[in-house]
């Protein structure tokens, strides 16, 4: 499924009521793009009650993802050829990247990522 990969910082936009985000995300629906959120991105994020009103709106209109075992180890081995220890923005990327692969549209955007990173993906 190709679309866009929301992480924390535009969840918190949102829960914060940005307009640039509130924006970008109705751009997104116009177009028919329902933006996807990793649930570890959502578990950064979420502190419950009535202060997260904003940010329940918005999750109503994205794709909460699911983290399998598969993407799991996939984010684990791909942190580790990124030496980047945040597990969170790590499944941002492989979520994006696993997303951008589907679509024939953006393949092209491959060519300048490092191949030691996309090995894993």
């Amino acid at each position: 499924m190709a679309g866009v990969t929301y992480d924390t910082g535009a969840l918190v936009a949102a829960e914060r009521n940005d307009r640039r985000m509130w924006a970008l995300h109705a751009g997104f629906l116009a177009e028919d793009v329902v933006p996807v959120v990793p649930a570890p991105v959502l578990a950064q994020a979420w502190r419950g009650g009535s202060r997260q009103a904003s940010l329940s709106r918005l999750l109503a209109m994205c794709e909460v993802e699911p983290l399998s075992e598969r993407q799991a180890r996939d984010v684990g081995v791909l942190a580790g050829k990124a030496g980047h220890d945040d597990i969170v923005d790590v499944t941002v990327v492989e979520g994006a990247i696993r997303r951008m692969r589907s679509s024939p549209r953006t393949r092209s955007i491959f060519a300048a990522l490092p191949a030691r990173l996309m090995s894993s993906c």
